[in-house]
């Protein structure tokens, strides 16, 4: 498959040829739903955690005696029938919202949301020198002005490169990645995907067959 490739003036600079078995497969949208379901559901972070009676502070002393008082019977002042006492089938950290997806099954979803990228010209193929970095965000955020995009990007690198992210950090509606840890989630959360050539081995390396 050829694809176009733009250099950083963001002009056509020729082609490149996409492998058919990461770039040519045909959409299913029930595997990609699946994948995207269980991997937001693995991001999940649980943050409402009530207190059982076990868990609240304090309440070792039976507070009156069990007789005689003319009061109800109470062993803790941390039950759940008191103020400040414990809470009963609260939200806690325990619950588990993973969901198990096999490998076969997300590296296809990838291979369908590039392709689909691909097809609807969406993916940017960008021919960039890694060793003339800018040096000031401003001066990236130029480069990138230059390239037919309208909309959020996701730059996925062919390694980690820090003075790379560095300048695009500030750059809004702007993330970086490493080719080798793409997914359908995050594919899928930006309107285009910029793959400098480097990346497309890396790619190929990581995921083909």
């Amino acid at each position: 498959m050829k694809y176009v490739v733009h250099n950083q003036e963001g002009k056509e600079t020729g082609t490149t040829l996409l492998p058919k078995e990461i770039f040519e497969i045909k959409m299913s949208p029930d595997l990609v739903h699946q994948v995207v379901f269980s991997q937001m559901a693995n991001r999940r972070q649980i943050i409402a955690h009530t207190k059982d009676r076990s868990e609240v502070r304090g309440g070792g002393r039976k507070p009156w005696r069990q007789k005689g008082t003319g009061r109800a019977r109470h062993g803790s002042i941390r039950s759940p029938l008191w103020k400040g006492g414990g809470v009963t089938f609260g939200p806690t950290k325990e619950r588990v919202f993973k969901r198990k997806i096999n490998k076969k099954m997300k590296r296809q979803a990838l291979f369908m949301v590039l392709s689909a990228k691909a097809k609807n010209n969406l993916l940017l193929i960008f021919d960039f020198d890694f060793k003339q970095i800018p040096a000031k965000t401003k001066q990236m955020a130029e480069i990138l002005k230059k390239l037919p995009l309208k909309g959020s990007a996701l730059i996925a690198l062919p390694k980690s490169d820090a003075n790379f992210i560095k300048v695009t950090k500030n750059i809004p509606k702007v993330e970086t990645i490493e080719a080798r840890n793409l997914n359908v989630l995050d594919i899928l959360s930006f309107k285009h995907l910029i793959l400098p050539k480097e990346s497309i081995k890396v790619l190929k390396d990581n995921f083909g067959y």
